[in-house]
């Protein structure tokens, strides 16, 4: 069973960062695409930031430059360093596995981290 939970969330102040985690178990994290995405309050799922089977990270132009995602293979762990950021970031934040740039309930995204940017 795929089991995804993110963490780090928080509330932040415009310009501020945060650094989400997710724990992934249930799968072969190793060889396995990854994905980003979130969902802002009244909004849907959007993706955010992308890793490719091969190891290629892409990204939401809104955040790029600002946002970057990382893993840890050993740890099966996936990272997004957020940094500047805005209040239009202001969202619940999940991972997913697989390489997803248009996000559909087929895939599992688990427990997500509440980012909250306000002044």
């Amino acid at each position: 069973e795929v089991q995804l939970q993110a963490s780090g969330g928080g509330f932040v102040q415009p310009g501020g960062s945060l650094r989400l985690s997710c724990k992934a178990s249930g799968f072969d994290f190793s060889s396995s695409g990854m994905t980003w995405v979130r969902q802002a309050p009244g909004k849907g799922i959007e993706s955010v930031a992308r890793f490719t089977r091969g190891g290629a990270k892409t990204y939401l132009r809104a955040v790029e430059g600002r946002f970057t995602i990382a893993r840890d293979d050993a740890t099966s762990t996936l990272y997004l360093q957020m940094n500047s950021l805005k209040p239009e970031d202001t969202a619940v934040y999940y991972c997913v596995k697989g390489f997803v740039v248009a996000y559909t309930p087929a895939y599992p995204k688990g427990q997500g981290t509440l980012v909250t940017v306000s002044s």
